[in-house]
């Protein structure tokens, strides 16, 4: 038969090696409570690191269950994954990698802009002293380094080439960035910077119990063998017995409240004291209500009855069980495999059926009888918990009237909730009339145990009014909730008990054996007790009494754990979970963990434990790799809030202890999310005002005057951070939390939780923090740059005024990155800003007034500092023409007026006595006296029009002087080259043999020089000019005749020129005269020999001329102007000359020499540069060319003597020679 008793926990075949196998030697000892998690720092036995030890234990302890068994809190997956931090070596790691990459030691591809970027991005993120800061605040990732750099390129890229978008020229430079940050593709040995797209720890995942243990036993120092210790002595494996120590502690705060035993906090009001007693009445019987909330497996329960049948003294309950409303269900599997001892012929056919009381009916396959194998399994659904298993043999009846098979044999079996054995042989009881005496079946039968059955088995019973006989029963110990347990007794093949008790109230614990003969059968007694009723349970079997009570215990959810008495028997070979708990507690106690392990949680300060096991998990979260910035991972958050939850730590409490431990890390240099500031001090300052976020009412001293120290330190904290925002927020990061700061800033000036701050009075702490800011920033950029070095009396001004320069591009720099950086969030305070940066600037001041005083008179370095100062200023409109963009101009103002009035007193004395000595040598685009004037000009203009003088008056009045005393200048010049050009053309011997000198084409040079410099310069004047010729007479023009006054030189030139260069035509001319006809001389020289000389010669003075204008006259308007002059005056004395002779025949010497020249000057013109074919083909020429064409034909005699047609359309363009209009 199959043994009727049974417990999952009967046995255990993983004791302990070297343990005793004694059932129980002794009793376990009584818990020792204690009235503070802490014992006395005064002891004279333990010192202050063994109180901390046992301290942390204790607290390991509370951890452990809440890990174990959490019933209010979830792991959140929604939180904001941390990514790692930046340490110092990753640091040195990336410096290297980007200077490999700026010497052009790595195989990245890069243009000039994108290199340019790069450097930038060294020089102002990578080896500043700010990204120090970031590294040792902690908040410091690879996202940050990333995000500075892309937003430094976006402000770069401007200007995209055709076919390319920004955001492809931003993504191509990100990818090289990242290329660059890794280190290309090498693959070094040691640790690399964390990857670009951010990489998430374990920590930051949802971890499971082993993480979290592990997790907290280095939070709190706890040893691997003390966890495994704790972790079995706990039993945290065991569900039911966390529930159950659940229950208990929720039944000691209950009972600690209704006795008044617990000592009370001191509220703010008296009347506070009740409210606080229903509030944690409240907060227990909702802990009640999630407990009761967890699912309970393999249960099934009908809706409760309105009466109550055979449940005993159960009318105080809350909620009562009939036998009717619970039903269990089991699972049972029957394998039938084969069967022996059959005699019957070789060819008949044989089989099995199967059936459970109560169900369905299986058969096996059918098997011949020489060979009855069958291997089918049946699976059964009951509800009983003591089911009969019914299997019979049949024998197939294969008569043609037969109905049914003839049953050969069968067996009856009667599992128990958890029953299992191997296959085995079971002996079947052959019918009457059967062929075969003895008949085997092999077969193996399993029942599974619901996980709600806690314990069933055989044991005697009475009580007072259930169970009234003394008598064995099968008892089962159900649970229906986690709140809820039966003891329920059940008849074989009965789903439904027939008698049961709720064991809510119930206390079980160990008796001793009546002495009435009543009580006969078993050896070993307890008891379950409640008010107005009782009943004794007996075992045979000591082992099996101890789990009976433990179990019963665990659900009664009693304080009082029941202490087994000594016992005489030892040796038992039989171990289970039991004795394997009383080896775990001896352990526990050998190791000094027992006082951790029985401290009763209703007695202990756990907001005390709580505000330790939050600041070590705090020390233990900014210490880790992750950048969290305060923020716990998802798994320390789980184990805190199921602590608060389950041991009753106030919400408040919570958030001051987790608001003083991080302004402790703030203040010492920490970066703290100013997010999670402002979410704590919300929930205190809605507690605190009585908002009641949690739904608690009432307030203590200890929460109202921590509150207000917290909000002095953390006003004390913003304000700090708010006046050091660009060190305490290096370049914009974290993101958002300068903004957030702001805005927690406003919210800690409010007084209550309802009315706003004034606008007028958050802006008055606003303007005091910036102003200290402005002294901050500037103090810092003084320092780094030295200036307090360069301030002594002996130092150098140059170098002082280096100093100062650099001062000033620092400062600049320090502007725009603060607006770059810092500038969104700051933009609601604009106007502060604008005070904050106009008082930076005026401590600037002080140290430049302080620079230009000493510098010695007429010294103009300065001018490139007053520059770069009046750039800034003209391109901030906030900051133009402002107070301290005043001081600059009022204090270089002289010093400018002062520049002016050298360089014109230099240029003055440049005319005077530059052109006095003049040697009209070539040197540039004129002479050495122009050179030098005109430069002096063109830098004195550029001076000027560099500084972009703001203020207008002065502006245009430097420009009128400007422009005025360019004018006279210029003026002066080219008199005076008018006065050596008559000079030198006067010294000139015109014949053949003249050349243009040089020195005269220079001077030419020189009045084109003059042009363009009164073009340029005087720009303003022949703006005026126009307007006054628009109809704008009543316009003054100071110097209007300047371009006029040079034009009339050019002319004079042009004239003076050409009238000495015409002597040699002139002279010419004369000669041919003596060959007219009509005259004695004509008829002498007529005889005598007529040559070319004459006419080769002036062919060749002309060419000399022409390349003498062309190589060194420069400008191609005024060389082109004075060739048409000399072209169109020789066609006029050709014309006179021709005219005079009008009715004269010429003489063919006249005419051969004439007529070639004539021919070759349009030739030789255009070559040399008058390109103008109406210049060349002038009415003039074409009646010279046409008087000689005519006079050529008679000498011939042939052709006619008028013009042809087409001659005459060729000439009749345009006869007026005075139109020197240009055709280039």
């Amino acid at each position: 038969m199959i043994s009727n008793s049974s417990d999952e926990d009967e046995s255990d075949d993983n004791a302990v090696p070297g343990e005793e196998t004694t059932l129980i030697t002794e009793s376990l000892p009584l818990p020792r409570f204690v009235d503070s998690p802490t014992p006395s720092l005064n002891s004279e036995v333990e010192d202050t690191d063994e109180v901390e030890r046992k301290e942390k234990l204790m607290l390991y302890v509370f951890v452990l269950r809440c890990i174990a068994y959490s019933f209010n809190a979830k792991q959140q997956t929604d939180m904001t994954r941390r990514q790692s931090k930046i340490s110092k070596q990753d640091l040195s790691v990336i410096k290297a990698r980007f200077e490999q990459f700026l010497s052009g030691k790595t195989s990245i591809e890069s243009d000039k802009a994108f290199h340019v970027a790069v450097k930038c991005y060294y020089d102002t993120f990578l080896s500043s002293d700010r990204v120090l800061k970031m590294l040792g605040c902690g908040s410091c990732t690879a996202s940050d380094f990333r995000e500075i750099f892309k937003s430094s390129i976006e402000k770069r890229v401007r200007n995209v080439p055709n076919g390319l978008t920004i955001e492809t020229i931003l993504n191509s430079w990100m990818a090289k960035f990242d290329t660059i940050y890794r280190g290309g593709e090498e693959r070094s040995s040691h640790r690399s910077p964390a990857r670009m797209t951010g990489i998430t720890s374990s920590s930051e995942m949802i971890l499971s119990k082993d993480q979290l243990y592990e997790m907290f036993q280095t939070i709190l120092g706890v040893k691997k063998y003390e966890h495994a210790i704790l972790y079995n002595a706990c039993q945290l494996d065991n569900a039911d017995e966390q529930a159950a120590c659940i229950r208990r502690e929720l039944q000691g705060r209950m009972d600690a409240l209704a006795g008044g035993s617990k000592a009370l906090p001191v509220f703010v009001h008296k009347n506070m004291k009740a409210i606080y007693v229903d509030e944690q009445k409240t907060q227990i019987n909702q802990l009640k209500t999630n407990l009761d909330s967890l699912p309970v497996s393999n249960v099934k329960t009908k809706p409760l009855k309105s009466t109550a049948v055979l449940v005993s003294d159960l009318s105080d309950a809350d909620r009562v069980l009939s036998p009717s409303d619970v039903v269990l269900s089991f699972t049972i599997e029957v394998l039938i495999m084969e069967a022996k001892g059959i005699k019957l012929p070789a060819q008949k056919i044989v089989y099995c059926t199967m059936e459970v009381e109560g169900g369905e009916k299986f058969q096996t396959d059918q098997a011949e009888a020489s060979r009855p194998k069958w291997d089918t399994q049946g699976d059964f659904t009951t509800t009983h918990p003591l089911p009969e298993v019914k299997v019979k043999l049949l024998l197939e009846n294969t008569g043609m009237l037969a109905f049914d098979d003839k049953e050969l044999a069968k067996l009856t079996c009667h599992p128990y909730p958890g029953f299992t054995e191997d296959s085995r042989w079971y002996n079947a009881i052959p019918v009457k009339g059967s062929p075969t005496d003895k008949i085997q079946i092999k077969m193996r039968v399993k029942m599974d145990k619901p996980l709600n059955l806690k314990k069933c088995g055989y044991i005697y019973s009475k009580g007072l009014n259930l169970w009234k006989k003394w008598k064995k029963r099968y008892f089962v110990l159900l649970q229906v909730s986690q709140y809820t347990f039966a003891l329920c007794s059940y008849h074989e093949r009965k789903g439904e008990p027939y008698e049961m008790i709720q064991l809510d109230g119930y206390t079980v614990d160990y008796t001793e054996q009546p002495l009435d003969d009543e009580h006969e059968g078993g050896k070993y007694f307890f008891g379950c007790v409640k008010e107005g009723n009782s009943v004794t349970f007996s075992t045979d079997d000591e082992m099996e009494r101890q789990m009976w009570v433990h179990k019963i215990s665990q659900a009664t959810g009693q304080s009082y754990r029941p202490v087994a008495p000594k016992t005489l028997e030892i040796g038992t070979p039989k171990t289970n979970s039991l004795t394997k708990l009383m080896g775990d507690t001896d352990r526990a106690r050998k190791f000094g963990l027992d006082e951790a392990i029985q401290a009763d949680p209703s007695k202990v300060d756990h907001h005390a434990l709580f505000k330790l096991l939050q600041f070590l998990t705090l020390e233990f979260r900014l210490n880790d790799t992750y950048s969290c910035l305060g923020w716990f991972s998802p798994g320390q958050l789980f184990v805190l809030d199921e602590y608060c939850a389950r041991y009753g730590v106030r919400g408040c409490c919570r958030h001051l202890y987790y608001l003083l431990d991080l302004l402790d890390k703030a203040e010492s240099g920490i970066m703290i999310d100013p997010t999670l500031l402002h979410y704590s001090y919300a929930f205190c300052a809605s507690h605190v005002h009585g908002n009641r976020p949690d739904g608690i009412v009432t307030i203590t001293t200890f929460e109202k005057d921590t509150f207000d120290e917290v909000k002095e330190r953390l006003w004390n904290l913003l304000t700090s951070q708010i006046i050091n925002f660009r060190y305490s927020f290096p370049f914009g990061r974290p993101e958002g939390a300068l903004k957030a700061t702001l805005s927690l800033f406003e919210r800690v000036m409010m007084k209550d939780i309802s009315t706003p701050v004034p606008p007028d009075e958050f802006q008055a702490e606003m303007r005091k923090c910036l102003k200290k800011a402005s002294l901050v920033n500037y103090t810092k950029v003084s320092k780094f740059v030295k200036i307090e070095d360069f301030s002594c009396p002996d130092t150098n001004p140059v170098d002082r005024l280096d100093a100062i320069y650099r001062l000033a591009d620092y400062c600049i720099d320090l502007l725009q990155q603060n607006e770059e950086h810092h500038g969104e969030a700051l933009e609601w305070f604009s106007t502060l800003m604008v005070e904050h940066t106009e008082l930076f600037w005026s401590l600037f001041t002080f140290d430049l007034d302080a620079a230009l005083d000493v510098q010695p008179p007429d010294t103009w370095d300065s001018f490139s500092l007053f520059q770069l100062l009046n750039d800034y200023f003209n391109k901030e409109l906030s900051l133009r023409n402002g107070l301290c963009h005043n001081h600059v101009q009022n204090k270089f103002a002289p010093l400018v007026i002062r520049y002016v009035d050298l360089m014109e007193s230099s240029i003055a004395q440049s005319v005077h006595n530059g052109f006095e000595k003049e040697s009209w040598a070539p040197v540039g685009e004129g002479c050495t006296s122009s050179e030098d004037m005109f430069y002096k000009l063109s830098a004195l203009k550029g001076f000027t029009d560099d500084l972009h003088w703001p203020e207008k008056e002065l502006a245009s009045h430097l420009s009128q002087r400007i422009e005025l005393m360019a004018s006279d200048m210029i003026e002066a010049c080219v008199k005076r080259v008018r006065e050596a050009f008559s000079s030198w053309t006067k010294r000139g011997r015109y014949t053949t043999d003249y050349v243009m000198p040089q020195q005269l084409c220079v001077m030419f040079n020189v009045i084109a020089q003059a042009k363009k410099q009164a073009m340029d310069i005087c720009k303003s004047t022949a703006e005026l000019r126009k307007r006054s010729r628009g109809g704008n007479h009543a316009e003054h023009l100071y110097h209007p005749d300047v371009r006029d006054f040079i034009m009339d030189t050019e002319d004079i030139f042009n004239t003076e020129l050409v009238e000495k260069i015409d002597i040699v035509l002139e002279g010419l001319l004369k000669k041919l005269s003596r060959y007219d006809q009509g005259t004695i001389k004509s008829h002498i020289f007529s005889l005598s020999s007529q040559t070319d000389e004459t006419r080769i010669k002036y062919i060749q003075f002309c060419q000399a001329n022409l390349g003498q204008m062309k190589n060194s006259i420069h400008d191609n308007k005024i060389r082109k102007k004075l060739l048409k002059y000399w072209y169109s005056h020789m066609m006029k004395l050709l014309v006179t000359w021709l005219t005079d002779r009008m009715s004269l025949k010429l003489h063919p010497h006249q005419l051969h020499t004439l007529f070639p020249l004539v021919k070759s000057f349009p030739e030789d013109f255009d070559t040399y540069g008058l390109k103008s074919s109406r210049i060349l083909h002038s009415s003039n020429y074409r009646r010279v060319h046409s008087r000689l064409q005519v006079e050529e034909t008679l000498e011939s005699g042939e052709g006619s003597i008028l013009l042809s047609n087409d001659n005459q359309e060729r000439y009749s363009d345009s006869d007026d020679d005075s139109d020197f209009s240009e055709e280039d």
